[in-house]
């Protein structure tokens, strides 16, 4: 099956958002729709033979350390998404740096792209995209670490659905995040959490992963203090 051949039909976003299916990197692609001025809402996404991604485009109206909380939400609304789609047993987790774990194992993640990584500037665009593989292709005993949609019983879900679900539930966290701020945002990430309690290294830094600010930040405890270290740090550059 080609690239293009898997690319589902026009699918259906909420009244909010738009849709594009691109035969390149949706996120690569959203970004360049973003320089070019295109709408919020904007979703590029593709579903090939061995992966599944999508991009959506934001137009922050606070600074971007307001604007990161975007991140999480996003993620929030795949693992909604999944746990609608996919079999009970599959158990869905967010990592703080935007990966995503399915059953434990790393399996693909988000990344985020600004205009302007100044944090306390209002970026022009944000672009949120995230991208899991549905295949398998490594020895699972040589990186038992890692995994695919397909090797977790999910090869019955079907792509399209799951990147319109993942609109849907993204664009609901959304408004609540409008409305009633983060609490009910903070407290659904930090049920899905994957990390909390343990000791990472981040940024040069090891200590507990204590959880997060309001501002989603990462409190990390080592044996002197606790450092603050702001979700910008994941930011990426314009492809």
């Amino acid at each position: 099956m080609s690239e293009l051949d898997a690319i589902p039909d026009v699918l259906t976003f909420p009244p909010a958002m738009t849709g594009e299916a691109v035969t390149e990197d949706p996120l690569e692609i959203a970004v360049m729709r973003a320089i070019q001025g295109c709408d919020a809402g904007l979703i590029c996404y593709r579903v090939a033979a061995d992966r599944v991604g999508a991009a959506l485009v934001f137009a922050p109206e606070v600074p971007l350390a307001d604007a990161m909380a975007m991140l999480p939400l996003c993620g929030v609304g795949l693992q909604n998404a999944l746990g609608a789609l996919a079999p009970p047993e599959v158990a869905v987790h967010l990592e703080w740096t935007g990966g995503v774990r399915v059953n434990g194992a790393s399996c693909g993640g988000f990344h985020v792209v600004v205009s302007d990584a100044d944090p306390d500037e209002v970026p022009l665009w944000l672009v949120i995209g995230f991208e899991m593989p549905l295949l398998d292709l490594a020895d699972g005993g040589l990186t038992p670490d890692r995994t695919a949609l397909y090797a977790e019983g999910c090869a019955d879900v079907d792509l399209g659905q799951l990147v319109e679900s993942w609109a849907r539930h993204s664009l609901n966290w959304i408004s609540r995040w409008d409305t009633e701020g983060t609490k009910p945002l903070h407290a659904e990430w930090r049920g899905l959490a994957h990390g909390i309690g343990e000791e990472i290294t981040i940024q040069g830094r090891t200590g507990t992963f204590l959880g997060v600010d309001e501002r989603f930040g990462m409190l990390l405890r080592d044996d002197e203090r606790t450092h603050l270290i702001p979700l910008t740090v994941v930011l990426e550059d314009t492809p």
